[in-house]
């Protein structure tokens, strides 16, 4: 690391490389020879495209998809239900009884659950700061190593209950407050209030405001990025994440889509930052879930491309 903690993913921003626009082209041309004779082939196409503009591949090829999901302890709000509630799901996804182990178990999809610190509870971001810089520097680092193993597409979400606050208070502090209706936003709005005059630019905002599940989704996307790998966002925890980078270069989302839509506050903010959801599903599923049905259909976009003839 250098003197500031952030300065290496800032660099990394400054380098990113672009999508191939010529492999998705090609999977577009394709699509109108295959709907002449079957017909329209809808949001397929549109993943497909996606998809192989990142992989560089006509037709794309999915082969190693991955799910990894991101597990973390905070201070704001309820504390205790909160981190026993994030345990209690940690357990059972190890012990293969999410409901993301049984769709990735159906579909074919790597599942890794990263355990943040689970007994080192974050901030009150209410009266401090979640972490300090080199934390969360550190965090956004670890979770770059979730992106190695060669996938070919991967899906962000988390299991950490009362992840919604922090993902509220550094989407109002990056976006705009009034996203939120009033009553959903009150601890979001005290912890904006403490940290207002501390919060100078995006990674700052994380650092101050975020955990470390979205630092962690966060050096994930980054790195995800760097290896042109397509991600799938689920929750408000990886929208967070996903608004930090944007808030850095508007640019760093073009290889992401939202896995599914956001309700409320949270799906204005997506579609301000021009994140769009693969589907509108399994809301009260636990993390992952809705990556891993994400990951399903934008599989099943890839084969058609390779089985139809």
């Amino acid at each position: 690391m250098t003197a500031n903690p952030f300065d290496d993913f800032r660099r990394l921003l400054r380098h990113m490389p672009d999508s191939d626009r010529e492999a998705a082209a090609r999977v577009r041309a394709r699509a109108e020879e295959l709907s002449a004779l079957h017909g329209d082939l809808g949001g397929f196409v549109d993943l497909a495209a996606w998809h192989a503009a990142w992989q560089g591949k006509c037709p794309p090829m999915i082969l190693r998809p991955t799910i990894a999901v991101f597990a973390g302890a905070n201070a704001t709000g309820d504390m205790n239900a909160n981190n026993a509630a994030t345990k209690a799901l940690v357990d059972k996804a190890e012990s293969g009884g999410a409901a993301v182990n049984a769709l990735c178990g159906m579909h074919n999809l790597t599942l890794k659950v990263l355990d943040l610190a689970l007994d080192l509870p974050v901030g009150d971001i209410t009266v401090q700061a979640a972490l300090d810089e080199r934390a969360t520097a550190a965090t956004m680092a670890f979770g770059m190593e979730a992106v190695a193993g060669g996938a070919d597409l991967l899906g962000f979400g988390d299991f950490g209950r009362g992840n919604g606050v922090h993902a509220q208070a550094i989407i109002m502090a990056l976006l705009g407050g009034d996203l939120f209706e009033a009553p959903e936003k009150s601890l979001a709005e005290r912890a904006l209030a403490f940290h207002r005059r501390d919060i100078a630019d995006p990674l700052g905002a994380l650092a101050r405001l975020g955990t470390r599940e979205i630092a962690a989704i966060a050096g994930a996307i980054l790195a995800a990025r760097m290896e042109k790998i397509p991600v799938l966002l689920d929750g408000p925890a990886a929208l967070a994440a996903a608004a930090v980078l944007y808030g850095e270069d508007p640019r760093a989302l073009a290889h992401c889509r939202l896995a599914r839509a956001l309700p409320g506050g949270f799906g204005k903010a997506a579609r301000l930052i021009g994140l769009d959801p693969v589907g509108d599903f399994a809301h009260g599923l636990d993390g992952g879930a809705g990556a891993a049905l994400a990951a399903a259909q934008v599989k099943a976009a890839a084969q058609l491309f390779v089985a139809m003839t």
